[in-house]
């Protein structure tokens, strides 16, 4: 680190020091550390909790969507009693019934498979001469339908369930740009009240010095050196200090709730403890670095690539949706009938009595307009994402330019400005100097002294800055959850 900003990290540093102590109540309270900052912000901030809701819903929308391929049960019966009228027949009566217990299941082709079995039984009124009755039926069998265009394949198939497990992935990652956001935004609100409290001791020390000039130039009035005029500049300089140390209070307490808003949840009752620059062991950045980083790790950027993904899952199956319906189905059985349930359980493994089905169909709708029209609308959704990312690179490209060239401004800045202070401090020591020697006035006196605060607070400003666009950096690069340890799941 350079002797120049040395210097002013240490001016920050004293200020901030003296305003925390000035803010504290009588009670101690704690100091607060930029970490200490961040980690309560990762506990307590409304928007990351807010965001982590959005995380659980694309979770249980994939945990619904994974039940496609989970096999349903049926089971049901059914007795149906028929009793007909002897004026008009021979009036029988027929009492059925059927019990049935099955299993279904989507498998990845896009085939719907069913295993069932029944059970039924068949009573008739006596005299109708049958040799069973009743009469007992058990049956077994099994049913496939495979699409052979329309909604075949796994890409058709497991098109909504790939969907949704991208949409976690999406969903993780905008948690982890809204963790980002937070981080920066927490940086910057502690740098602004280290600002703000460090204006404030500066304000106050010019406060002190325009008193101390007020109070020579009364002395000096009393020996006839001063006039009236000399204590009336000297008395409006130090209400104009009061002033200026009435709003530095009024941003204190500003930055101190801005900050508290974001590390907390309605607690601005409890003061903010001191806080403080952490020392700077940030190496210089570099584009390509940054950049590659960025690349590989913004969050907005990885998830458009997500997203395109998932809208080439919607085109495969647009354009699957844009064939005709021709579906191969297949159903073997085998029964067993007896006069009782065990008897006719026990004859459908013989196979003596069995069936089978064999059936294409074929559906088209004339002309699969709208269906083409979907698939159509679908790949203008796959370009236009498609289009975005490219935008987002070019944006991430200029905007880590931005950021580092940024960084190395306010680094050069830095140095500049306390050159500045050094010169201003000379030159109000040099004209407080004249006024005492009786060859200066007041009024000049108050000037140099109000260049001097100014050139305090610019100071501390550009330091403020430089740590403000090395946060700002830290978020297109996403290493600031790395830097503070931040675990995102």
């Amino acid at each position: 680190m350079s002797r120049p900003l040395a210097r002013a990290l240490l001016l920050a540093l004293s200020c901030t020091a003296f305003a925390g102590l000035r803010a504290q109540d009588a009670a101690p309270v704690p100091d607060l550390s930029l970490d200490q900052a961040v980690a309560r912000a990762m506990q307590k901030n409304f928007d990351l909790k807010i965001e982590s809701f959005s995380t659980e819903i694309a979770k249980e929308s994939f945990n619904a969507a994974d039940t496609l391929f989970e096999p349903t049960f049926i089971a049901g019966t059914t007795r149906t009693v028929v009793q007909g009228d002897p004026a008009v027949g021979s009036g029988q009566k027929t009492d059925f019934t059927d019990s049935r217990l099955g299993v279904q299941q989507l498998i990845s082709t896009g085939a719907s498979v069913n295993l069932s079995t029944s059970l039924d039984r068949n009573a008739y009124n006596p005299g109708t001469g049958l040799s069973l009755n009743p009469s007992f039926n058990s049956d077994v069998s099994l049913n496939i339908v495979q699409p052979l265009l329309r909604g075949a394949g796994s890409t058709v198939t497991k098109a909504t369930l790939e969907r949704t497990r991208i949409g976690v992935t999406i969903a993780g990652l905008s948690y982890k740009g809204r963790v980002l956001q937070v981080i920066r935004d927490t940086e910057a609100a502690y740098y602004n009240l280290i600002f703000a409290r460090g204006q404030l001791a500066v304000k106050e020390k010019s406060q002190q010095l325009a008193e101390q000039l007020l109070e020579e130039n009364k002395t000096r009035k009393l020996t006839g050196v001063a006039t009236d005029l000399d204590v009336l500049s000297a008395e409006v300089g130090v209400a104009n200090a009061r002033n200026g140390v009435l709003l530095a209070h009024q941003a204190v307490r500003n930055s101190e709730d801005a900050l508290t808003a974001l590390i907390g949840q309605f607690e601005f009752s409890t003061p903010v403890g001191a806080v403080a620059l952490p020392a700077d062991t940030e190496a210089v950045p570099t584009f390509d670095r940054s950049y590659q980083l960025a690349r590989d790790n913004q969050p907005d950027y990885v998830a458009t690539q997500h997203s395109i993904r998932q809208l080439e899952i919607d085109a495969a199956t647009a354009k699957n949706g844009a064939l005709p319906t021709l579906n191969l189905g297949g159903t073997v059985g085998y029964n067993g009938t007896d006069r009782t349930y065990g008897k006719a359980i026990g004859n459908v493994p013989n196979g003596d009595a069995y069936n089978w089905q064999l059936d294409l169909s074929l559906s088209v709708p004339w002309g699969l307009h709208a269906d083409k029209a979907r698939y159509r609308s679908a790949m203008a959704s796959l370009r236009q994402q498609q289009t975005r990312l490219q935008q987002i690179e070019q944006n991430l490209l200029v905007n880590v330019r931005t950021a580092v060239r940024a960084v190395d401004t306010n680094r050069q800045s830095v140095e500049i400005v306390a050159k500045a202070t050094e010169l201003a401090q000379r030159q109000y020591e040099l004209e407080l100097a004249r006024f005492k020697a009786g060859l200066s006035t007041s009024r000049q006196v108050l000037q140099t002294q109000d260049d001097l605060e100014t050139a305090r607070v610019n100071e501390l400003q550009a330091i403020v800055n430089l740590r403000t666009a090395v946060a700002n950096l830290h978020q297109l690069d996403s290493t600031s959850i790395a830097r503070f340890h931040v675990a995102v799941q």
